[in-house]
């Protein structure tokens, strides 16, 4: 099959096409959805299917998506939290809303696109041609510390650690519900999604890889708790899945939860607060922590007070 032609299955009767297709092709925005649909390139039978088309949640749609033009990456200057740099590395406190690396959809304004502007061109050439320097990645909508290489060395050994499971991340997250227990491990397989290309999901399938994560509440409020995560492995949306499948989705998350706009939130509530590694030139233990950003106390402080 041409890898531009995507097979596209409805699940939910009602729902808008523009809607279905902005929910399950990854970075495409609803704007470019109703562009698709207006050039006839969302087929159903064969027939281009009008904008304002709802599904029956029965529907197989054809989507022909266009050729990603390669963009050049181009240094910009953008603000840059940095918390810790030396010649071999850079550690960021990255905003929330900011993507990490381009892609289609968001062909700048990363934070790839800042360091290169920062940094030159001494970024580590490991991460490839769109991820230079990028050892891991966090979510647009996730704030907090990210490390980036400036040179292949520091690259292979701090990815190393990763795989060793010795460069420590913790998370600060706002999750649903008010968990009974104090602390308490996840340990389940994650894999994409069958169904929703835009999504992980826990899957027993083959390609699903083993994912861990630890948590331990930090405060309870009345219909939600206060958590740190720690990350034993580095799966894709691996918190978000986790707390989702345990029964306590982040607060704000639509993809795996639900949206709440009525605490001000757009999308997860999450924050990597703090990192810890070995320097990978001194082999010094190095330990960064950052505050709660600005949205996140907000969301705290419309909480309320924490109870037992």
């Amino acid at each position: 099959m041409d890898e531009n032609i995507l097979i596209l299955h409805a699940m939910e009767s009602g729902e808008r096409i523009d809607a279905l297709l902005a929910h399950s092709v990854e970075n495409l925005s609803r704007n470019a959805a109703q562009q698709l649909l207006a050039a006839g390139a969302v087929l159903l039978d064969g027939v281009p299917v009008r904008k304002n088309y709802r599904c029956d949640g029965t529907e197989s749609f054809t989507v022909l998506l266009p050729e990603v033009q390669d963009v050049p990456l181009t240094p910009q200057d953008l603000p840059l939290d940095v918390v810790y740099e030396d010649d071999d590395l850079i550690v960021v406190n990255k905003a929330r809303g900011m993507v990490v690396h381009p892609a289609p959809g968001h062909p700048d304004g990363t934070l790839v696109n800042a360091l290169l502007y920062h940094c030159g061109s001494s970024l580590s050439g490991i991460g490839g041609e769109k991820r230079p320097g990028i050892v891991h990645r966090i979510d647009k909508d996730t704030s907090g510390l990210i490390i980036a290489a400036k040179n292949d060395f520091a690259h292979q050994a701090l990815s190393a650690q990763l795989a060793a499971h010795t460069l420590h991340r913790e998370y600060l997250a706002v999750v649903r519900g008010r968990l009974r227990e104090d602390s308490g491990t996840v340990d389940a397989p994650i894999g994409r999604n069958r169904t929703d290309r835009k999504k992980m999901c826990v899957s027993s399938a083959a390609d699903a890889r083993p994912a861990v994560t630890h948590w331990e509440v930090q405060a309870r409020y009345r219909a939600y708790t206060l958590v740190k995560c720690t990350l034993e492995t580095g799966r894709t949306h691996q918190i978000r899945v986790h707390m989702s499948h345990i029964g306590h989705p982040l607060l704000g998350d639509g993809v795996y939860g639900a949206p709440c706009p009525d605490k001000g939130l757009e999308g997860q509530c999450l924050h990597a607060a703090a990192l810890h590694f070995i320097h990978p030139r001194s082999l010094a233990p190095v330990f960064l922590q950052v505050p709660l950003p600005p949205y996140f106390q907000d969301v705290l402080n419309r909480l309320g007070t924490p109870v037992e």
